[in-house]
């Protein structure tokens, strides 16, 4: 009997339980009727630890409730990003509960509610990037490509963000996430410039852009091609997977990324620098050697060599790459720049050898011979600077670099003309 009585007893709780919630979120359904989100809320928080074992048309009808009481907060700019955040998953909830259950009361209002939050977590990441507010931003994205996650552009940009702000543990989750859902961001954009504003502007679809261009509301049709941008997300995770010293992994993904663009020739640096970076040197020579006889006339690929090799500290063959970015194009500014510092960097040893040199006959011969070689390395970087400048005639950077120079080399009459050339 006593057995028995244990279980009556348990019964009659959850039933009385079950009463309460009820109870409960009719009380919150005419605290919402009447304006009275305070006292919605309040009721929500009692039903809460009950709703776990609450029917789904109840599941639905409270986070419905909820959603409305987080979007009520938004609306009165209530910590916006975490209210708009607790809408969405409230949303969500909506959604997945009542499609389960094959109801859907409330899924209707909620889609509206869920394209209305999506918008504003779009914008607000915009305004986040604008101040460098990348993790903010990331979290918002992310955010919007789980509300609708045919949107992977969405997660695309999440995962842009988190990179800019290093947060590349999230940023490689992401983009693990876009390489599994096979993502490439290639688009078409149908544009036609305003008459009004004499500004170009994008269209949902081609039919639309030319029936504005037909009523002369718009001129000079165009479709613009947004480019794969799977390489880049290939790329990027090998980057990830170096940093974290899983070379054999980021290998295998560079190798799969050149299967899907055996045109791209950013990948094959990157897998280039692969085997570098894990000292094989016979297939480091061999892929630099295919790269080169595919694009032999390729600045960008010249000079991403030549940044290549000088990260791996061959200066020689890091130099030799940037005068050959050089000589492909003339005009090639960051090569000239990155020779330049190439070339001052010898400046340093011997900076710290004159410094640690005394004051004996022997240390000032010495002194000498460092002093005549700085002499050489700042005069075989003027030629360079020269050039950069007259390419970039803005570039502070480089005019200051070249006037130090003419300072060390005491060329005072050079020093003072391209003080006045600058407005220095």
């Amino acid at each position: 009997m006593k057995s028995k009585n244990v279980i009556l007893a348990s019964a009659l709780l959850i039933s009385v339980a079950t009463f309460a919630q009820k109870d409960q979120l009719k009380a919150a359904e005419k605290a919402l009727k009447k304006g009275n989100i305070q006292e919605v809320d309040s009721q929500l928080n009692q039903a809460e630890s009950l709703i776990s074992g609450a029917s789904d048309a109840e599941k639905a009808q409270y986070y419905f409730l909820r959603k409305t009481v987080y979007m009520d907060a938004v609306d009165k700019n209530i910590e916006v990003d975490k209210n708009l955040s607790l809408a969405a998953k409230a949303s969500l909830e909506v959604v997945a509960v009542e499609k389960k259950a094959g109801k859907l009361e409330y899924t209707n209002e909620v889609l509206k509610t869920i394209s209305k939050v999506k918008d504003r977590l779009i914008n607000g990441a915009i305004a986040d990037s604008k101040e460098e507010k990348f993790k903010e931003g990331a979290s918002k994205l992310y955010d919007a490509y789980l509300l609708d996650k045919k949107d992977t552009l969405n997660l695309y940009y999440a995962a842009s963000f988190e990179l800019n702000g290093k947060d590349y543990d999230r940023a490689l989750i992401n983009l693990q996430e876009l390489r599994k859902l096979g993502f490439t961001g290639k688009s078409k954009n149908f544009v036609a410039t305003s008459v009004i504003s004499d500004k170009e502007e994008p269209f949902a679809t081609k039919e639309e852009r030319d029936r504005m261009v037909k009523l002369k509301t718009h001129i000079k049709p165009r479709i613009e091609v947004v480019e794969s941008k799977q390489g880049e997300i290939y790329k990027n995770i090998a980057l990830i997977l170096i940093q974290q010293k899983k070379n054999d992994e980021a290998k295998k993904v560079i190798a799969e990324a050149r299967e899907l663009n055996p045109k791209d020739a950013s990948l094959a640096v990157t897998e280039a620098n692969l085997y570098l970076e894990s000292k094989d040197f016979v297939t480091y020579k061999k892929l630099v050697s295919d790269i080169l006889a595919k694009n032999p006339n390729d600045a960008d690929l010249l000079f991403n060599l030549g940044v290549v090799s000088n990260n791996a500290k061959n200066k020689a063959e890091a130099q030799e790459y940037y005068l050959k970015a050089i000589e492909v194009n003339p005009k090639y500014i960051n090569a000239y720049v990155n020779l330049v510092a190439l070339k001052l960097e010898a400046e340093t040893p011997i900076n710290a050898e004159m410094n640690k040199l005394g004051t004996s006959d022997k240390d000032n011969k010495r002194y000498a011979v460092l002093k005549e070689e700085k002499k050489k390395i700042y005069q075989s970087v003027i030629p360079y600077l020269v050039k950069a400048l007259e390419i970039d005639p803005k570039n502070n950077d480089i005019g200051t670099t070249l006037m130090s120079v003419y300072g060390a080399l005491e060329m005072s009459a050079e020093k003072k003309a391209l003080k006045a050339k600058l407005g220095k």
